[in-house]
């Protein structure tokens, strides 16, 4: 079925109304009709099974007939911070990273980084990113949406890492010298609920400077096998094996 966010917390409701975007997904993509049945989740990630009642001009109201239990989401918050990388790779990671249960997407301006950050785009271009992150946990059935930050300075990066509990950087010199625990040990660390940080360098990589200065704000270096992996496959790498790791092992 079908599966749509609210942007509203549930309050004992009976049914629900939608409209807009909504609205005309269901009665004019879709051609729902009544009796139809989609998936609802509301802002505190409760999803109900709702069954159309009836579709006016500009309002579907579907009522509430029954509740999704299964668990969805990562037993641990994984936000990705991605050093901004070129033309679409970013959206490729949001989209992907969604599908595969991050928490969060906290883009960076890297030292190496190509794009020059526009900020007189960053309204459109961060709706755009939302947009992808809204479609991709519909499709995926996810229960949480992530949220997708504009793109910070490092500086501010390392600010926002203090409030993590596990903090981790993907360090391609770490796969070319062998290392290949790191990264398992440091799963095998966190429990169910922890918050965990990681990043990722754009497509040259983080800086020798980055990585001291990570480091030196309790990062823990970490390669991701043996293989050296693009900008926009080390997020996906990193989460596919955090989803085995807790979802499949256990």
């Amino acid at each position: 079925m079908q599966r749509y966010f609210l942007k509203q917390f549930y309050h004992g409701e009976q049914e629900v109304r939608l409209q807009g975007e909504v609205y005309h997904h269901i009665a004019h993509v879709m051609r729902m009709s009544e009796g139809s049945r989609f998936y609802c989740v509301f802002l505190d990630e409760k999803a109900c099974i709702c069954e159309i009642k009836k579709i006016t001009s500009d309002t579907v109201i579907a009522r509430i007939v029954g509740w999704e239990n299964a668990q969805k989401e990562l037993p641990v918050h994984i936000t990705v911070a991605s050093g901004l990388p070129k033309a679409d790779k970013l959206e490729w990671v949001i989209q992907k990273g969604t599908e595969l249960g991050a928490d969060q997407f906290l883009p960076f301006i890297a030292e190496r980084s190509v794009v020059k950050w526009d900020a007189k785009k960053e309204a459109k271009k961060r709706e755009r990113w939302k947009k992808i992150a809204l479609e991709a946990a519909e499709q995926s059935h996810r229960n949480h949406l992530p949220d997708v930050s504009s793109p910070v300075s490092f500086k501010k990066l390392l600010e926002e890492s203090r409030t993590y509990k596990h903090k981790l950087v993907a360090f391609e010199e770490s796969a070319k010298l062998g290392e290949r625990r790191r990264f398992a040990e440091a799963l095998s660390k966190m429990a169910e609920g922890d918050n965990v940080l990681m990043v990722f360098g754009p497509e040259g990589g983080l800086s020798p400077g980055e990585v001291r200065l990570l480091e030196e704000s309790g990062f823990e270096t970490c390669g991701l096998g043996p293989r050296i992996l693009r900008a926009e496959t080390a997020p996906l790498y990193a989460l596919a094996a955090i989803s085995y790791h807790f979802e499949l092992m256990r």
